[in-house]
């Protein structure tokens, strides 16, 4: 009996940088092929090439080796995001590094889908300490990884991720906490692959009372389900009990400081409180943003 005839594995063809770079109209054709030229003659990469003919800067080869790699971040002027989402824009700088290492660090402490561990609050004692900023960040570098990653705006009092990620006002976690339908809250954010939101929606005159209803760990556990990661900002914790509320539905929080302006003791009083209402106090970043 003769075996069934099988077709070699092909993998799918990979894009050449000086196509992508063409596509992008960072060169024309007349360009590429002096590149071309030069990398024949001097055994060059052809991006080490187009660097010496000036045609390309470094800025573009990383552009195209992302987009070989289905590695997404995107071009200032053309995306709504604003520049403070530093990863979805800078993923080379210093600044995303670190924030790299952090990722690592939670992928390592807390993330395990195993143990039913895919959500993470962000909370930190005080204003302006970078909460959202951190929790949009690390949104972004979870979704550079492949991961189906939700970041979710808990801060029901002063809202902002869809001004950082420059989405239109919508239905959000507000209505959905109220029990009313919103079909399309969570929304994905163009030319980012993987990464969706689910805003705040209406400032509502009772956002306390609406985090502490069940239905708040009824929508972690199905967005659980259907995502590998999922973040969440909260407000204030000094001043709101919302934040430790949030903690205790996704079991673990990510404590932010800020150099020169977050009060140590209170620092470790949120903590200590978190912890005692039955969170897991993952870690601590001080930011210097």
């Amino acid at each position: 009996m003769n075996a069934p005839a099988t077709t070699p594995f092909r993998p799918p063809a990979e894009r050449s940088i000086g196509s992508i770079l063409i596509d992008a109209g960072r060169l024309n054709a007349d360009q590429t092929e002096r590149i071309l030229r030069l990398q024949r003659e001097k055994g060059l990469r052809f991006g080490e090439a187009a660097v010496v003919l000036g045609l390309a800067n470094h800025s573009d080869i990383h552009y195209a080796l992302a987009r070989q790699f289905d590695y997404p971040y995107l071009q200032r002027g053309e995306s709504k995001v604003s520049p403070q989402v530093v990863a979805a824009y800078d993923p080379f700088s210093p600044q995303v590094e670190s924030l790299r290492a952090l990722r690592s660090q939670l992928m390592l402490r807390w993330f395990d889908p195993v143990e039913g561990r895919r959500a993470l609050a962000v909370v930190s004692p005080g204003g302006g300490e970078g909460r959202s900023w951190l929790a949009a960040n690390l949104a972004v570098l979870f979704s550079q990884l492949g991961e189906r990653t939700l970041l979710i705006d808990a801060d029901l009092r002063k809202p902002c991720l869809h001004t950082l990620f420059g989405l239109q006002e919508r239905s959000g976690l507000s209505t959905l906490l109220a029990g009313r339908p919103a079909p399309e809250a969570v929304q994905r954010v163009p030319d980012l692959l993987s990464l969706s939101i689910l805003q705040a929606g209406v400032v509502p005159p009772n956002p306390q009372e609406l985090l502490a209803r069940p239905v708040l760990g009824q929508l972690l556990q199905q967005y659980s389900s259907s995502f590998d990661v999922v973040i969440v900002d909260t407000p204030a914790g000094n001043r709101y009990a919302d934040g430790a509320m949030v903690a205790v539905r996704t079991h673990g929080a990510l404590m932010v400081a800020r150099r020169d302006r977050s009060r140590m003791g209170e620092v470790k009083r949120y903590a200590e409180r978190l912890t005692q209402s039955g969170a897991v106090v993952v870690g601590s970043v001080m930011n210097g943003n």
